[in-house]
């Protein structure tokens, strides 16, 4: 029993709790039974929790927690926000394969030779030609054409595929000097000389950028003997004046740089150099022969159709003993000059290159006729009494 402040007796304990509830029931917060059905289920529910208990004990004794018995599908499964994510992140991911589906779909269209390429085994080939290893020097004349095992158009990228010269050497690289000895009764020394400027002439004449752009070749005509005055004569004319009998194009590589543009910076070339004896005692002749290759594109054409130039020059310069024949010290002298033009107009005398390209329309102009001729076959001479006119080619 309790006690009041001033003293006297306190409600009871038992007073308290009925008031409570009398309280309770007035307010209606009073918890109500559960139904019949309830007490059932949770009757149930508290008998297996029971008995998985009693089954959850170890060998040992070792309780563990058994799991509440719930209805399946009520109280478990994943919560609706991790359901709806699962669903964006499978519709993201079909909706990123139509994407990838769809621009491969467009990239065979328009490039249908990616997917030619495979199953032709073609892709194999430009990949076995990429990785092909480059020809040794050219040391006697070959005995046949090369064999045409890569068959390809050229590109940007690889304005060279497709051909042999693919394996061939880059720009002055090609055209190697070989070991100089007397021949002739020319001294050593002397043919040593004309070895080394022949190598310069024929490297300014066809490959020096500014000789290329149609610029006057003043580098390779400083090499000449001012004693050939007829040669001199013939190029200052030629240059003022190009014309079929006098065509800077005999000597120099050039092209019109308001036609064509190089592709890249590489001339590919092959061919020898070697020493014989010349007609008479104290002479000697630098013989050679190279082929130089130029791709170039059209500068209002197609940008990207690449058309090759094979340019072949053979001929011979003359080194003398200075005792018994005249000359100038370090001077070369022309003997004899030859050359061939691959895929360069047959009617134009300008002084210029002009290939023909795959996306060309037919503009007339003199037919191809005769034998079908491969530019790069370099078995045979240059003037080897064939047919001089307008030549179809095999390849370019």
């Amino acid at each position: 029993m309790g006690q009041r402040d001033d003293g006297g007796a306190g409600i009871s304990d038992e007073e308290w709790a009925r008031f409570a509830d009398q309280a309770a029931g007035e307010r209606g917060d009073a918890p109500q039974e559960p139904s019949a059905r309830a007490r059932m289920v949770t009757e149930r529910l508290r008998r297996e929790d029971a008995e998985r208990e009693r089954s959850a004990r170890g060998r040992f004794g070792r309780r563990r927690t058994p799991a509440p018995a719930q209805p399946p599908g009520w109280r478990t499964g994943p919560a609706w926000q991790e359901m709806e994510g699962r669903g964006r992140g499978k519709r993201r991911l079909k909706a990123a394969g139509a994407v990838v589906l769809i621009a491969g779909l467009a990239l065979v269209a328009l490039r249908p030779e990616l997917v030619i390429d495979r199953v032709t085994g073609k892709a194999q080939s430009r990949e076995e030609a990429r990785n092909a290893a480059p020809l040794p020097a050219e040391s006697v004349r070959p005995t046949g054409a090369p064999e045409d095992r890569y068959p390809d158009r050229p590109t940007l990228r690889e304005p060279f595929r497709g051909s042999p010269a693919a394996q061939w050497a880059d720009g002055a690289a090609g055209i190697e000097v070989p070991q100089a000895q007397s021949v002739g009764g020319v001294s050593k020394e002397e043919v040593a000389d004309a070895l080394a400027k022949a190598k310069e002439f024929l490297t300014a004449a066809n490959l020096d950028p500014a000789v290329l752009r149609g610029q006057w070749p003043a580098g390779a005509m400083s090499l000449l003997d001012p004693r050939d005055d007829r040669t001199s004569k013939d190029m200052t004319e030629a240059y003022a004046r190009p014309s079929a009998e006098r065509d800077p194009l005999n000597l120099f590589t050039r092209y019109d740089p308001a036609e064509l543009k190089p592709v890249g910076d590489v001339v590919k070339v092959r061919g020898r150099m070697w020493v014989e004896a010349g007609k008479e005692p104290g002479q000697a002749s630098v013989k050679f022969d190279y082929s130089f290759v130029y791709p170039f594109v059209k500068l209002k054409g197609n940008p990207e159709d690449v058309a090759r130039t094979i340019v072949r020059r053979e001929g011979s310069f003359s080194a003398v003993d200075r005792r018994k024949w005249e000359g100038t010290p370090g001077k070369l002298w022309i003997d004899e000059y030859n050359v061939d033009l691959a895929n360069s107009s047959c009617d134009r005398y300008d002084g210029y290159l002009h290939p023909s390209f795959f996306s060309d329309p037919d503009a007339g102009g003199p037919e191809p006729s005769g034998t079908p001729v491969d530019p790069y076959d370099r078995s045979k001479p240059v003037n080897d009494g064939s047919d001089g006119g307008c030549r179809t080619l095999t390849r370019s």
